[in-house]
């Protein structure tokens, strides 16, 4: 938690990110959603869902005891994902 002033902030709950990779040589049309949601335990969980664009894909969720640790993977799978070729949008 940071001071700001007397009140106590904590991070925010961003959007969620949409990634995107598409390559019509391959066939390839694939997507990657990543959101932060909080759990009915006072955890955090990182939500990934991916696929072919299009379907439903699959959905894993990763669980966090903090909002901060959550935040440091979402954007570490987000790095991950943008080096393999994955854009925003």
């Amino acid at each position: 938690m940071r001071q700001v002033g007397r009140a106590a902030t904590t991070p925010s709950i961003q959007y969620p990110v949409f990634l995107t990779r598409i390559d019509p040589h391959r066939n390839m049309a694939r997507f990657y959603v990543l959101s932060i949601e909080p759990t009915l335990f006072g955890d955090y969980a990182v939500q990934r869902r991916w696929g072919r664009l299009g379907t439903l894909g699959r959905l894993r969720s990763d669980l966090f005891p903090d909002l901060v640790s959550a935040h440091a993977r979402k954007a570490q799978l987000v790095r991950s994902k943008c080096k393999r070729g994955y854009v925003e949008g």
